[in-house]
């Protein structure tokens, strides 16, 4: 179940939670099996065996809950990330170093029953119920309120504290996979973007710039901006993910050009329509569009970042193909308005 970025949290009868800064997992438990997942269906379990132990323990009839895998230390995303690693004994040591928690905001199902029909309050309550009851440590209810003025706080107080926002929910609203029937407020805009190429300055480092894409509702690829300005060190950890995959103009989503970009502030920089190689040279370099990162920018117009966006980090739990452009805080040309967190 999804949500739709808002710019000022919303009010009325809802449930406010924190929108927490980890991966977003669904956790299915039946008697010994436990089987986590990423929204894009990918297999976590290997990767968080302390969580795998605790699920056993806290629903030995079967449940199936929805939530955020956290460091369960200090938050810190970066440390997150290296916990998905292919070496089994580096799994096991990070376990034990760098352990994280389950943090549950939702009941799917618990034992036989199906809660997915039920309110969004009532599940809730049996969330509660059913983890505070069996008090597992590394396994959590998120925090929630129903008053504006305590999430609006929240917004303020826990910015940059592994904490990116809040959520705003219906009391009355059922489960629905896919749908955006939730709301979120961020500190910050940020979008998941496919990396499909970069630029390379002569004398300077290997990537001067990464060219952004979002898919649209055709499937195609369309080209939304650039990030750039990177630190020195960040230089070198980009490179090291985006030169490997460089490849061939033929077959690639922009083999024969991408849009031309047309916000107020005029064409994407070095943007065209069609390419031709025996015309024009390229002034960009392909990459399959195979990597995710998760990128900040200040605003939006027709679809497109006004200004270069700021890289925040690799999106690894991401698949490429969802990445959309209905991810975007799209506003007319017209003065920003300001989130509520600012």
């Amino acid at each position: 179940m999804l949500a739709k970025l808002v710019r000022a949290l919303p009010e009325g009868d809802l449930v406010y939670e924190p929108k927490w800064d980890g991966f977003r997992c669904i956790a299915f438990a039946d008697g010994a099996a436990v089987d986590l997942r990423s929204r894009h269906d990918r297999p976590l379990a290997r990767y968080f065996p302390e969580l795998v132990a605790s699920l056993r323990e806290l629903a030995p009839e079967g449940v199936a809950l929805d939530g955020e895998i956290i460091n369960a230390g200090a938050p810190d995303f970066d440390a997150l990330m290296l916990r998905l690693h292919p070496s089994a004994s580096r799994v096991e040591r990070l376990a034990r170093e760098t352990p994280a928690a389950f943090v549950a905001f939702d009941l799917l199902a618990v034992g036989a029953e199906d809660l997915r029909e039920r309110p969004f309050e009532a599940r809730r309550a049996k969330l509660e119920d059913l983890v505070r009851g069996r008090r597992v440590s590394d396994v959590r209810v998120t925090p929630a309120t129903d008053d504006a003025q305590t999430a609006r706080r929240w917004l303020e107080a826990f910015a940059g504290n592994g904490i990116d926002g809040v959520m705003a929910k219906p009391k009355d609203v059922p489960y629905r996979p896919g749908v955006r029937a939730l709301f979120k407020v961020k500190h910050e805009r940020t979008a998941d973007c496919v990396v499909g190429g970069f630029r390379s300055f002569v004398g300077r480092r290997a990537v001067g710039s990464l060219l952004l894409g979002l898919y649209n509702a055709a499937g195609e690829l369309e080209h939304v901006g650039v990030a750039a300005s990177f630190s020195a060190k960040r230089h070198d950890e980009i490179a090291t993910e985006v030169v490997p995959r460089i490849t061939r103009l033929a077959g690639h989503p922009w083999e024969q050009g991408f849009l031309l970009g047309g916000g107020a502030g005029g064409r994407l920089a070095g943007a065209a329509g069609r390419w031709s190689p025996d015309e024009m040279e390229l002034n960009w370099i392909p990459v399959k569009p195979t990597l995710v990162c998760e990128v900040a920018y200040d605003r939006v117009d027709r679809s497109r970042f006004r200004h270069a966006a700021r890289f925040r980090r690799w999106r690894p739990d991401r698949e490429p193909d969802s990445c959309t452009l209905d991810q975007l805080d799209v506003v007319a040309p017209s003065p920003a308005v300001v989130l509520a967190s600012s």
